[in-house]
């Protein structure tokens, strides 16, 4: 976007309070980055980003976030600014500070921990996961780099194994000088020589304090003088091979840390372009997230584009963010702001009293297409904007002593750059529009400015006293009149934008109210035309009768709902009823049928005794199976009503099969297949033929052997050796390291083992949450702590197994 009146606008106030929420000055180098752009394409993935990052930070927040690892809560505030270090990358041959190392360390890591972490939840938030899937993995790079700086930002001792062992040599070196001069001190403390018992240093080497006069008592090398001059401070003659000895080791300990820095900036330079792809990713991923914390604090939406073809701008709710901002410092609500204009209404004209809002109005519809269009949510309830190529605004008073221009010079000329630029896509802004010159001459030259502005087709906002612009807005096609409300009672604005008529400008009262008296009041009204007068009556009655009518729609409203409600309810409480009762005659139904099945149980009994009795019995048990189903049938048509037909379904049976039949409680099997449908099955002791009507499943075949199911193997348990009760998941992914900590714990309960440590680092804690999280539910664990220091500290966790 070429044009958009930043400064009458405060589009850099809005990117300082944006900046609030950006955690390190790699978002900070972004936010600096960001600017309304004109691509659609690039606006609309940017936004759906934002909306994702809401989403995740939402989850983020729930209590059982982070229960699976899937949405742990992204901090940026300690990540380093290393923009310096990767200068002194880029050229060759550069040495990089032990703290440039040590700053580039930490973001590594933290890189890498918020790459593990959307990795994780890629899934679910694939926009998120996407900002980091071009980066390399960066834990080979930290491995040889982590813990070869200290937090002071000096070399580690174990950085090198020469290293390590100059330290040693120099630290012996030192408690043989220090044994050396204790025992000169003793040697003088009583001759006078000593100006005071203690050692200290001069120029890296240990000297004793001798008092002035008496050094040719102590053989040995003049290091300088106290400021009093009372004090030469003196290195003995003893000690002046050993100081000798410890200057060389020092020497060789520096060239040492020279060459252990060279080989890890020649490391990290080599590996530069990886970091800096994850320097530029996480400065992409903070200013996101400080977005989606912005439109959290700030009741923010992401804003939509409407088509090229079918442009509308649309808020409902719309608030200007640095005026909430200010208003929620002194406790105070801010009142929003809503209106609708499309291609056919692409012009709003606000009128109303002063200090009413009109330019607070305005100013709010410009700063949110300007948000919009940076990819930024904004704070309504609703919002959708054109595409804007530029936004052209006037406001304020453009008097200037230097250019020689009056207020409407510098209104005029203003306005005359604007039509000079304005095109189709162009928002423009206009405040007080046709100010500063005779309200007769000024209105019709505002009402040709406006008609010019629409018949570029540009979207346009204007603020007037004027009444020939509220005439022209009354009246022009395509011009909707808006108004900022006045409480006649309070003689105060109230603040809130109404569509649908002009607005009166209320100067009279609101200089009562101001303190002006009420006879210099009066002497005003008697001097205003009886037009003027009439019209302003006018007004006050069309705002009244608006009033009325909008008070009118709420009750209606209100009724509608309350009617909607009780329908509802009579609704729901009749299928409630219905429920119950079919309920109730189904219960009865059931009874009836076990009933019925209890005699029949009972009859066929009797007739057991004997093979002809046992066959009779078997062709009665069918009829009093398909008698039972035909009556269940028709009791159910009777009380609900003709049930749906059933389709046929077909069940292959073979010769072996075990099935369930309907009815019966005992599986059965199948001996043979009979002509026309017929089964000979056999349930228990008894045996009967059925159709397969009365099949209502086949049974999977009984196991025959105790042999072990397909795809099942038989493995004994793990040895466990006794000495070894710890596993170290540092550097694993989140997923990988809950999988090896799991099998761990199986392994130990095998092994009967009452006592176990879990090593996970420190970091951004994911490791640890995730671990926590685990213990938490596993059924082998009676309870878990972290480590004493001896043993880890809170990067490590103790775990007592039941």
């Amino acid at each position: 976007m070429q044009n958009f009146s930043a400064d009458l606008l405060e589009f850099e106030p809005l990117r300082e309070l944006v900046g609030r929420y950006v955690g390190s000055p790699l978002g900070r180098g972004e936010l600096e980055k960001m600017e309304p752009r004109t691509d659609r394409a690039i606006l609309e993935n940017a936004l759906a980003d934002v909306a994702e990052a809401i989403a995740y930070q939402g989850a983020s927040r729930q209590p059982q976030a982070a229960a699976r690892g899937s949405t742990i809560r992204l901090r940026f505030g300690s990540i380093p600014d290393v923009s310096s270090a990767l200068t002194m990358l880029r050229i060759e041959g550069a040495m990089l500070e032990p703290k440039q190392i040590l700053d580039l360390a930490r973001l590594i890591e933290e890189a890498g921990e918020v790459r593990a972490a959307l990795n994780l939840a890629a899934e679910k938030y694939p926009r998120l996961a996407a900002q980091v899937a071009a980066t390399a993995d960066p834990r080979p790079i930290l491995r040889d780099v982590r813990g070869k700086v200290l937090g002071d930002g000096t070399v580690a001792d174990d950085a090198s194994v020469a290293l390590h062992r100059l330290r040693r040599d120099i630290e012996r070196q030192q408690r043989q000088i220090q044994t050396s001069l204790e025992r000169f001190l003793r040697t003088h403390r009583d001759d006078g020589t000593l100006q005071e018992e203690f050692i200290t240093l001069r120029n890296d080497r240990f000297v004793v304090p001798v008092v002035a006069g008496q050094q040719r008592k102590v053989y040995g090398v003049i290091h300088g003088a106290s400021g009093s001059g009372h004090t030469l401070f003196v290195e003995p003659l003893e000690t002046i091979d050993l100081n000798n000895e410890l200057v060389r080791l020092r020497e060789e300990e520096q060239r040492e840390v020279a060459r252990i820095l060279r080989e890890l900036t020649d490391l990290l330079r080599t590996n530069g372009p990886q970091i800096q792809a994850l320097v530029e990713a996480i400065g992409r991923l903070d200013l996101l997230f400080a977005k989606a914390e912005f439109a959290s604090d700030f009741d923010c939406v992401i804003p939509r584009f409407s088509a090229d073809t079918q442009r509308r701008l649309v808020l409902k709710d719309a608030r200007h963010p640095l005026l909430q901002d200010v208003l929620r410092r002194q406790k105070k609500p801010i009142l929003p702001i809503s209106l609708a204009l499309d291609e056919k209404q692409r012009t709003l004209l606000i009128s109303g009293p002063n200090t009413g809002g009109k330019t607070v109005s305005m100013k709010t519809v410009g700063l949110l297409a300007l948000m919009a269009q940076a990819a930024l949510p904004v704070p309504a309830a609703e919002a959708e904007f054109p595409l804007f190529e530029q936004v052209l605004a006037e406001m304020g008073d453009q008097q200037s002593i230097q250019e020689s221009l009056s207020s409407f010079s510098g209104h005029i000329a203003r306005v005359r750059e604007m039509l000079e630029t304005v095109t189709p896509q162009s928002l423009v802004l206009l405040d007080e529009l046709g100010r500063a010159t005779d309200p007769e001459e000024g209105g019709p030259l505002g009402v040709a400015i406006l008609e010019s502005f629409r018949a570029h087709g540009a979207f346009t906002f204007a603020s007037t006293h004027l009444l020939a612009l509220k005439i022209f807005g009354a009246t022009t096609e395509g011009v909707v009149n808006a108004s900022m409300g006045f409480d006649e009672k309070t003689l105060q604005p109230t603040y809130v934008l109404q569509l649908g008529a002009p607005g009166k400008s209320a100067g009279l009262e609101i200089a009562s109210r101001l303190g002006l008296s009420e006879d210099l009041i009066a002497r005003a009204r008697q001097r205003m035309s009886t037009s003027e007068r009439d019209i302003a009556v006018f007004l006050n009655e069309l705002h009244q009768r608006l009033r009325r009518t909008a008070v009118e729609e709420q009750d209606l409203r209100e009724q509608r709902q309350a009617l909607e409600a009780c329908e509802h309810g009579l609704s729901s409480e009749f299928e409630q009823r219905e429920k119950m009762k079919f309920q109730e005659l189904d219960e009865r139904l059931r009874s009836a049928l076990a009933e019925f099945e209890a005699q029949t149980q009972q009859a066929i009994q009797k007739v057991l005794s004997g093979a002809e009795q046992r066959k009779a019995a078997e062709q009665a048990e069918r009829r009093l199976s398909k008698d039972r189903r035909e009556f269940e049938e028709k009791a159910r048509v009777a009380v609900f009503g003709a049930a749906p037909v059933p389709q046929q379904r077909f069940i292959p049976i073979e010769e072996g099969d075990r099935i369930r039949l309907k009815g019966v409680r005992e599986p059965a099997r199948v001996r043979r297949k009979l002509s026309g449908g017929l089964l000979e099955v056999e349930a228990g002791l008894m045996r009967m033929k059925i159709t397969t009507d009365d099949v209502e499943e086949v049974l999977p075949a009984a196991p025959e052997t105790t042999r072990l199911p397909k795809n099942v193997s038989y493995e004994p348990g793990p040895r466990w050796d006794v000495t070894y009760r710890e596993i170290n998941v540092i550097g694993k992914r989140a997923e990988e390291a809950r999988e090896e900590v799991d099998k761990f714990l199986d392994s130990a309960a095998m092994a009967s083992v009452d006592r176990v440590r879990v090593v996970h680092g420190h970091g951004m804690g994911i490791l640890k949450k995730v671990i926590g999280d685990l213990l938490a539910t596993n059924p082998h664990v009676e309870k878990y702590y972290p480590a004493t220091p001896a043993e880890g500290g809170t990067g490590a966790t103790v775990v007592e197994l039941k």
